[in-house]
């Protein structure tokens, strides 16, 4: 929680903590600024105090309504620093902030830069202010990569991994909305005729994934959330693939497994949510419903033993028994396969689709404060399937743990031919 950047600072010896770039689709400013539309700022945070954002004079409204500190970016001119520097922008936006650091008192110490910046200005304009304050060490964050969710080094990421019960509240209300998308999904299916085993549409083309995926982007529009990583719609072997996106140009079929993930964002750039479901439209191939009954027995169980405090990493093993126990591969009995079970059981959830904690961290556990997915699943793409479950939940400081987007698991959705 942003409650713990101080301390984090102090564990992790960080003196300063640098960001930059716009406030929307941009997590570690978002998690600053919240839902404000600024498309160039830079923050600065120092131990014990608030952070500081400076801002385009342009876009003052939006900056004072992030509640913060907030000094105008035209209080250091660029103009005369390009004097200065003889017309080197790349030096004079790094007086600029030696400047504008020197004007909040440090003038030395480990800085952690995040952020949004084009990478060869960025390391251009951090080199120079490395030069021009010969004090300061630039700490280089992994906070803007998704694996650094595992790596357990960001001090940024380590503060997001748990949540306050506001953050909470925002991820439950994604939640309610993609159940929302999701159930008009399944009617929208359900809603079309059936020609020789492929759903059609009223002119008797065949309905296919890009339609569905256009639908669904509609109605995240018109419930005010966006969908800015698309979503997996797969069927047959690409459902055998974990992040197979699905082929817009593959029909709708009976009796194929569809492997439905859905990961919503709010608008701006906000919280995300996760969630997925496996369908067979019309019937399930008996041995279809047989990898789905195994996927939905474990399921059942981890959901069943989720305890406070639990260990991501031993779930994750105890996942792998599981699975192995009924026959199938996974990646700790066969390394590297592609077929049975093939990835982690669970990741957190926030700004990022997948931040800490991480079943792949020994340190990842379900303390207070955290949102994690819970996903086991079964892949065998040369059998033309794949099959996941796939639900969020919380951790509350008092130890409960809530489902935060609850929706039937039923494999097969009725067709009415």
């Amino acid at each position: 929680m942003k409650s713990d950047l101080d301390r984090l600072m102090k564990d992790q010896n960080i003196d300063a903590l640098f960001v930059s770039g716009s406030s929307m689709h941009n997590p570690p400013m978002y998690y600053f600024t919240g839902d404000v539309h600024l498309t160039k700022a830079d923050l600065i945070k120092l131990p014990g105090k608030d952070a500081v954002l400076f801002y385009n004079y342009m876009e003052r409204d939006e900056a004072a309504a992030a509640g913060l500190t907030t000094r105008p970016l035209d209080d250091y001119d660029i103009r005369p620093l390009l004097e200065e520097t003889g017309g080197d922008l790349l030096s004079a936006v790094a007086l600029r902030y030696k400047h504008m650091l020197a004007d909040l008192g440090f003038d030395s110490g480990r800085m952690a830069v995040y952020g949004q910046m084009d990478a060869g200005s960025s390391y251009g304009i951090f080199s120079r202010l490395a030069e021009l304050v010969p004090g300061l060490e630039i700490v280089p964050e992994a906070g803007g990569l998704e694996i650094a969710y595992a790596s357990g080094e960001s001090l940024l990421m380590a503060a997001r991994e748990t949540k306050d019960e506001a953050e909470i509240d925002r991820i439950r209300r994604m939640g309610t909305v993609t159940v929302e998308v999701v159930d008009r999904t399944a009617k929208f299916l359900q809603s079309h005729k059936v020609v020789d085993d492929t759903l059609v549409m009223e002119d008797g083309a065949p309905l296919t994934i890009g339609h569905v995926k256009s639908r669904i982007d509609l109605w995240a529009a018109e419930l005010g959330v966006t969908n800015p990583k698309g979503c997996i719609f797969a069927i047959g072997q690409d459902a055998g693939v974990p992040h197979s996106a699905g082929s817009d140009d593959d029909p709708l079929r009976l009796g194929q497994t569809i492997v439905f993930d859905i990961f919503l964002q709010e608008a701006g750039g906000g919280y995300f949510f996760d969630f997925t479901r496996t369908w067979c439209l019309g019937y399930a191939p008996p041995e279809v419903q047989a990898v789905y009954d195994d996927v939905r027995a474990v399921f059942d169980e981890l959901m069943a033993g989720l305890v406070a405090g639990a260990s991501l990493s031993q779930l994750q093993t105890h996942t792998c028994e599981l699975f192995a126990q009924r026959g199938h591969p996974t990646i700790e009995t066969h390394p590297g396969t592609t077929d049975g079970y093939v990835h982690g059981i669970a990741h957190g959830l926030g700004l990022d689709v997948h931040e800490a904690p991480s079943a792949r961290n020994e340190a990842g556990a379900l303390k207070p404060g955290v949102v994690v997915t819970v996903e086991p699943a079964l892949y065998y793409p040369e059998r033309g399937m794949g099959v996941r479950l796939e639900d969020c939940i919380a951790v509350h400081p008092d130890g409960t743990i809530e489902n935060l987007g609850e929706y039937p698991y039923d494999l097969v959705l009725p067709m009415g031919m």
